[in-house]
């Protein structure tokens, strides 16, 4: 299902009793950091919070909205986020239907899902364009931005999407870099060095121009998904939003910048940016769980604010794990994985750990067919769009579920000789990971966690798991009830 905004989506999230409504004055400096942190890590995540009066601000404020499972799944209208990945596999089927009425039987429903991807360009102003504030008028201090961690820079806006147009073919970028308040109506512009946002500047800068920047807050919660999502460069955020929405995303023009936003966004806030003019950002408290390091970064002048007349400003935050933020990675696990396949049709199943960080660990599953398959995968991985960050990848056998974690630990570390199953290659790393030799710049390792064969170098035979075998079990099973064990085992 669609959602018609924001607020929208918080009424289906209070229907579900996921959401927690929180009338006490809570500060946004620290403080909601600590309650929403503690909340998060609840077991299953906790509830979506609304601060509904937060301090110095009479803005309501939502957090952990996408803090589980269920609601990330609400927030994508589906019962449950692999119902998207099935519909991405099924559209990526590469059979070819026998005969023509069986073509347009397969193709035609196909094409009606294609059909509804793109954006409507709507005329006149949106529902995010009620109140328009200019000149005097523009004053970040009237949002209840989170100062979330001690060590901060500043207050950061941290669930922004940020459209950008690239300045050569005005092809629309929609990704999520983080934000920090310096006052009323500057800020920084975190685009790390491997982002879109950062090519369309770097182009910019070539040209001698300033580009045009809008950090929307709020809208349909598949908008901030598809913020996130490591889409293939040149695919549109916006379209791929109408794709898992079943719905075109309406767009208006921004009043003081060359660029089209969310009609039911919350909140807008238009700039210009000058690549060449940078400012010290950070530190931050990252969703490392460590604090990334201050450095230079552009700076962003408002030019306009827009919003609706009564909003909520969305936000969460990041740190250590789990938070928030560890679903949006998973939905993006799962949804990628048909994608993945396409290329590498040999996987079965990844794991990116959520304690991981997503881009230290991946637990990947493959159907083995030759010597060295492991490794090719590996590298392919690294040659993969985001995939490239990957810190530490480990190759299992089809099948090992991945998703267990105490089962990979038990493989890998059972089948590992590592001088022969480790492989260590240099590349772009985070640039967020304070452990690598240079910012951007460090090592990877991957362990082949598979069965050897004898091109392998493992010339003895491969033991088998330890099992019971199904008589006994089933045995077992039968007498269980007499042994006075009920409810054990």
């Amino acid at each position: 299902m669609a959602y018609t905004d924001f607020q929208d989506f918080l009424t289906r999230l209070e229907r579900e009793g996921e959401l927690k409504r929180i009338k006490a004055c809570v500060d946004p400096y620290l403080e909601i950091t600590e309650v929403a942190d503690r909340i998060m890590k609840m077991p299953g995540g906790g509830p979506a919070l609304l601060f509904e009066n937060p301090k110095g601000s009479s803005i309501p404020l939502a957090i952990n909205v996408f803090g589980s499972r269920k609601r990330m799944s609400i927030a994508l209208g589906v019962n449950d986020i692999e119902d998207i990945a099935c519909e991405i596999a099924e559209m990526l089927k590469p059979e070819v239907p026998s005969g023509l009425l069986n073509a347009a039987r397969e193709l035609l429903p196909k094409l009606g899902v294609l059909a509804k991807m793109p954006p409507k360009h709507d005329k006149g102003d949106g529902r995010c364009q009620e109140v328009v504030l200019t000149g005097d008028d523009i004053d970040l201090g009237k949002f209840p931005i989170l100062h979330c961690w001690p060590q901060d820079g500043g207050p950061y806006i941290t669930l922004p999407l940020v459209f950008t147009n690239d300045p050569n073919t005005g092809k629309r970028n929609v990704g999520m870099y983080r934000v920090q308040v310096f006052d009323r109506n500057t800020t920084a512009m975190h685009w790390q060095l491997h982002k879109v946002g950062a090519e369309h500047a770097r182009i910019t800068a070539e040209k001698r121009q300033k580009i045009d920047v809008a950090i929307v807050l709020g809208g349909d919660p598949v908008l901030t998904y598809a913020a996130t999502a490591p889409l293939p460069p040149g695919i549109d955020e916006m379209l791929f939003a109408g794709f898992i929405r079943k719905k075109p995303v309406h767009l208006v023009r921004a009043k003081t910048v060359d660029l089209e936003v969310p009609e039911d966004a919350e909140i807008v806030i238009e700039g210009k940016l000058d690549p060449s003019e940078l400012r010290m950002e950070g530190p931050f408290g990252d969703h490392t769980g460590y604090y990334s390091l201050a450095d230079m970064y552009p700076v962003l002048h408002i030019t306009a604010i827009t919003h609706r007349k009564n909003p909520v400003y969305p936000t969460t935050i990041v740190g250590q794990p789990p938070m928030e933020d560890g679903w949006l990675g998973k939905a993006t696990e799962r949804l990628f994985l048909p994608l993945l396949k396409l290329t590498l049709p040999e996987v079965a199943d990844m794991n990116l750990p959520i304690e991981g960080i997503f881009h230290n660990i991946a637990f990947i599953s493959i159907k083995k067919r030759y010597p060295g398959h492991a490794f090719k995968v590996m590298h392919a991985l690294w040659g993969l769009g985001q995939a490239m960050f990957t810190k530490m990848i480990f190759v299992f056998d089809h099948d090992v579920d991945v998703q267990n974690l105490k089962e990979c630990i038990w493989r890998l570390g059972n089948n590992i000789d590592p001088e022969r199953d480790m492989c260590v290659v240099r590349g772009p790393i985070d640039v967020l990971d304070h452990a690598s030799r240079a910012l951007g710049f460090g090592s990877k390792v991957g362990f082949d966690c598979t069965r050897k064969l004898p091109a392998e170098g493992f010339n003895r035979e491969w033991p088998d798991v330890i099992e019971m075998s199904q008589e006994v079990k089933t045995r077992v099973n039968s007498m269980w009830s007499s042994l006075g064990l009920e409810g054990l085992g």
